[in-house]
């Protein structure tokens, strides 16, 4: 593992060589993995828009065991209490929920369908639909990810984008990756706002909200990558705005460190570089199977709402 800057330095020297590599790092990039493409002997397996899982071999089974309501809400009406002082607009607040599943962590890698695949052997697999940044030509683009709701339930897509909770979160965010962009771009601009992505589960499909966000980086961007990245760190979608002030709120409210859970990985080709927000993440702790979800929080949400919500994030999309 390395260190932040020792991160940033070898990051920076990679993209200024064109050297092709993949990474992954923690929520607030304090420990990170980078391999070479041309490493030998990684343990380290990524894949972006794969399209072509393995089929399982058995009927699966899957069960979540999740957090009281109560338990729950002692820590969403502490955010909220935050949220309605001044302290955040925004907190992303998430939990951790026993599994019980009748597949490895290696094989809900190989079967599962997502944008982003990371599988870090023995100890967490990934299957995130949300993009960090990506970094094409001279162009920056980031893809926040806020709102989702069961596409089962009637009038899903209207309801969803005429919620004024969701709304207020989806603008927030966007707001915040605005100007978290601006910090390593010029001229950023809003191209797409509020459009509907379907998520499909093992149980369920899901309607999830995005938006896209764009700015102009320069012909030397590839130098700067490790730079770039530290800037931007923690994404903001799931953290919050302020982030300083939010980032205190989730320290206090969750019950568990989120180390690797909502930190990034990704990779450059030598040209390119394509990158996930870590959502959707399942850790193995000793033989018990642990996924972690949430969602944001602002002064307009209903607790068994949110509740739900979190729920609703733990699946497989097999």
């Amino acid at each position: 593992m390395l260190t932040n800057s020792e991160a940033i330095s070898e990051l920076n020297d990679l993209g200024a060589s064109r050297k092709p590599f993949r990474f992954y790092c923690d929520f607030l990039g304090e420990k990170w993995c980078i391999e070479e493409d041309s490493q030998s002997n990684s343990s380290l397996q990524l894949k972006i828009d794969s399209d072509s899982p393995k089929s399982l071999d058995q009927k699966l089974t899957f069960e979540k065991h999740p957090i009281a309501f109560d338990d729950f809400k002692k820590s969403f009406d502490e955010v909220v209490h935050q949220i309605n002082i001044g302290n955040s607009f925004l907190t992303n607040l998430t939990f951790e929920t026993p599994i019980t599943a009748n597949l490895s962590l290696s094989e809900i890698f190989s079967a599962s369908r997502a944008k982003y695949k990371l599988l870090v052997p023995d100890q967490f697999v990934v299957f995130s639909p949300e993009t960090f940044i990506k970094i094409k030509k001279d162009s920056i683009y980031s893809y926040p990810m806020k709102g989702t709701i069961d596409a089962a339930l009637p009038n899903a897509h209207q309801s969803i984008m005429d919620d004024v909770k969701e709304t207020a979160e989806h603008v927030t965010i966007v707001d915040l990756i605005r100007n978290d962009l601006s910090q390593v771009a010029r001229n950023v601009e809003v191209t797409k706002f509020r459009y509907i992505d379907r998520l499909s589960t093992h149980d369920k499909e899901l309607l999830q909200v995005s938006s896209e966000i764009r700015g102009d980086v320069g012909e030397n961007w590839c130098e700067q990558i490790g730079d770039i990245l530290a800037k931007l760190l923690p994404a903001g979608s799931i953290s919050g705005a302020p982030k300083p002030e939010t980032l205190k709120i989730i320290q206090q409210n969750e019950d568990f460190k989120r180390e690797f859970y909502t930190g990034i990985c990704g990779q450059f080709d030598g040209e390119q570089l394509d990158t996930g927000v870590m959502i959707r993440f399942i850790k193995q702790v000793d033989d018990q199977l642990i996924f972690c979800s949430g969602g944001g929080i602002t002064s307009f949400s209903d607790a068994q709402k949110e509740y739900q919500e979190m729920v609703d994030k733990v699946y497989l999309p097999i």
